[in-house]
């Protein structure tokens, strides 16, 4: 708890949660709050190592790389919704059409495979310009 006079009117025993691991706390409050004071000049704070601003050459190639990446989506849903059409075709699933079921299958599949890796593309480029943006 922040408020230490609360904790001196109705605590018997103190618990020492650290370093990943819970253990009774022999001393008094004020012998905690000593530690937790000394603790902050003990360890300095690490800094973040300045990450270089991106030029705005690479942010244009980045925005140019997830352009591309939408089209290569759009591109891949049309084909997809060109194929659901097709496989939805119910003259598809007659008995003498077995092999043309099988081959629309495999193009179906196909393209939600080519579907899954441009998503994942695109999703990689967008967090680039984004990491690059900030």
């Amino acid at each position: 708890s922040h408020d230490m006079h609360l904790l001196s009117l109705v605590a018997d025993r103190l618990w020492l949660v650290k370093d990943g691991g819970v253990a009774p706390y022999l001393d008094d409050l004020d012998s905690y709050r000593a530690m937790l004071l000394g603790e902050g000049t003990d360890r300095p704070k690490a800094e973040k190592p300045a990450r270089p601003k991106a030029s705005r050459e690479q942010v244009l190639a980045l925005k140019a790389e997830v352009r591309k990446c939408e089209q290569r989506v759009e591109k891949l849903e049309d084909m997809r919704e060109k194929l659901a059409a097709k496989l939805a075709d119910p003259a598809l699933y007659e008995d003498d059409r077995k092999g043309d079921r099988d081959v629309w299958n495999r193009k179906y599949a196909e393209v939600m495979d080519g579907l899954d890796r441009a998503e994942a593309l695109w999703m990689k480029s967008v967090e680039a310009l984004e990491n690059a943006e900030s």
